[in-house]
């Protein structure tokens, strides 16, 4: 008898549907399990095999036959344990196959009979949703997550015994707790006005979420860089639902997603160690995983001790840079991950770090000092649109009162900026200037002739690039939309420009 289950496949973050069929012919008993399976689904076999044993059902005497179409698709995980001993059930006659059709269902099963969570099941209910399964049966972990995409009836699996009792009509299986209509704001960040001094570091901090532009903060150990990038997602707007959704489902697919939160509503801050691979950094392996770059969509990516990361690790970051998204190649299939983050960098001006300090001699000879400078690349730099020096902190500032404005008053600056960028560029698809083209900065990043001459004095003399030189404009456009002015003036053009002086700085 020939017996077929709905289930789904991730391939990327997106999910695609897979049949498992069941075919239970008579001859020498035997379990095999084709359709390009790895190792996980091989060993499906043994894990469904106790399932069905301890669940209270005898495994069917007979050649069992276990496909997974397509069959030209390579099948992992475990997600295909529930299918699969529900198909042989049905193959059986244990339980009646028309009262599966339309049903999709996943999860692993323990040795116990009981279905543990797998990853990606919010893509999967996405994915469900485009083929009008009408229920989709998950683990109770993965039950919120599900719920969010709105749409099949999400019903709980406890276990394999009490899946059986449903589809036998003897029971009901538990609903999914409803989504909320729409995310909830998520916990306070910390606080803005804790970071003593540093006013022309934290201005520069609130241009860069006003606009969404990269950052890079130079400046001896101690002097507040970590603390600043910090603070950040929490001045950043919140995320919209679509916003939400795309994170939640990144995190899901890589196993990150906590366990029984249905949506994540808080902004990612990616913090990876330098002694990171490049494939940990922008995703990839045998089974393409998203990396932090991925993981950091929508968020912030910091890298602490910039200088510190392998040139190869920093220079792979320039193509999710400029087009937000990771492609990764493979023999089987191409995949695709989106990667629009913040990047904020944080490095020593030296090798011992106090290369301009007042309190503190540096060390380095001038050739050390260019070589740890030159550790990152020009067309690296240039990508990082905010470039500035954080200081030593003063005693007057650490022991005085906090300064500057709070996280809430920074947070209500960047969101006004962001609803004046909106409404100018959401006709164009854009949310902030940061994504703007060369034809769309032409457009809206005009310049006086007084402005015009000034920088092309600053082009000559820091010697920019004409990537550094589109920043600058988009800088100075975000700086107006801050101040509520429709035009760039030179005030705001001044302080673009000084977001650069790092420049000099660089072999």
């Amino acid at each position: 008898m020939l017996a077929t289950i709905c289930s789904f496949g991730i391939l990327g973050i997106e999910a695609y549907p897979v049949s498992v069929e069941v075919d239970l012919a008579p001859g020498v008993p035997s379990f095999q399990t084709v359709g390009l399976p790895d190792g996980a689904v091989r060993e499906s076999r043994e894990r469904v095999r106790a399932a069905l044993t301890n669940s209270g059902f005898a495994l069917p005497l007979g050649r069992l036959t276990v496909n997974l179409a397509p069959a030209d698709v390579r099948k992992e995980g475990a997600a295909f344990d529930l299918p699969i001993a529900m198909g042989i059930l049905a193959a059986a006659g244990t339980v009646a196959p028309e009262r599966l059709e339309g049903v999709a269902m996943v999860g692993e099963l323990g040795l116990d009979g009981g279905v543990r969570p797998v990853r990606g099941v919010l893509s999967m209910a996405v994915a469900a949703k485009a083929a009008r399964i009408h229920t989709l049966l998950v683990p109770a972990q993965n039950a919120p997550e599900a719920a969010v995409a709105r749409g099949p009836q999400v019903l709980v699996a406890p276990c394999l015994a009490q899946v059986a009792a449903w589809a036998r009509g003897e029971g009901d299986l538990p609903s999914a707790p409803s989504a909320p209509d729409s995310p909830h704001p998520p916990a306070p960040g910390p606080e803005l006005a804790e970071v003593r001094g540093q006013e022309h570091a934290k201005r520069a901090l609130i241009v860069a979420a006003a606009g969404g532009h990269n950052m890079l903060m130079v400046g001896p150990p101690g002097s507040g860089k970590t603390m600043l990038a910090r603070r950040l997602p929490a001045i950043l707007p919140p995320l919209t639902l679509d916003e939400a959704l795309e994170v939640t489902r990144i995190a899901s697919v890589a196993g990150q997603l906590p366990p029984s939160q249905g949506l994540i509503t808080a902004r990612p801050f990616r913090s990876p160690h330098h002694t990171i691979s490049d494939v940990g950094l922008v995703g990839g392996g045998s089974v393409p995983r998203p990396g932090e770059v991925s993981l950091a969509h929508h968020g912030v990516l910091f890298l602490d001790e910039l200088a510190e990361f392998r040139k190869s690790v920093l220079e792979v970051l320039r193509q999710p840079l400029e087009s937000g998204v990771v492609t990764i190649t493979r023999a089987a299939a191409t995949v695709q991950f989106p990667a629009r983050f913040m990047l904020v960098g944080a490095m020593n001006p030296c090798p011992c770090g106090y290369l301009g300090d007042r309190r503190r001699a540096c060390t380095c000879t001038p050739q050390q000092i260019r070589n740890y400078l030159g550790r990152i690349s020009g067309p690296l730099l240039d990508r990082i649109d905010i470039q500035v020096e954080v200081p030593a902190v003063d005693y007057h500032d650490l022991a005085g009162a906090p300064t500057g404005p709070t996280t809430a008053q920074a947070a209500e600056l960047v969101q006004a900026a962001r609803s004046r960028q909106l409404k100018r560029l959401g006709p164009h698809g854009l949310t902030c200037n940061a994504q703007m083209g060369s034809a769309l900065t032409r457009r809206y990043c005009t310049l006086p002739p007084e402005g015009q001459r000034l920088l092309a004095q600053a082009c000559e003399r820091l010697g920019l690039s004409a990537r550094a030189y589109t920043r600058i404009l988009k800088i100075a456009r975000t700086i107006a939309d801050l101040e509520g002015a429709e035009q760039i003036g030179l005030v705001h053009l001044s302080e673009a420009i000084s977001y650069r002086s790092l420049e000099r700085l660089m072999p």
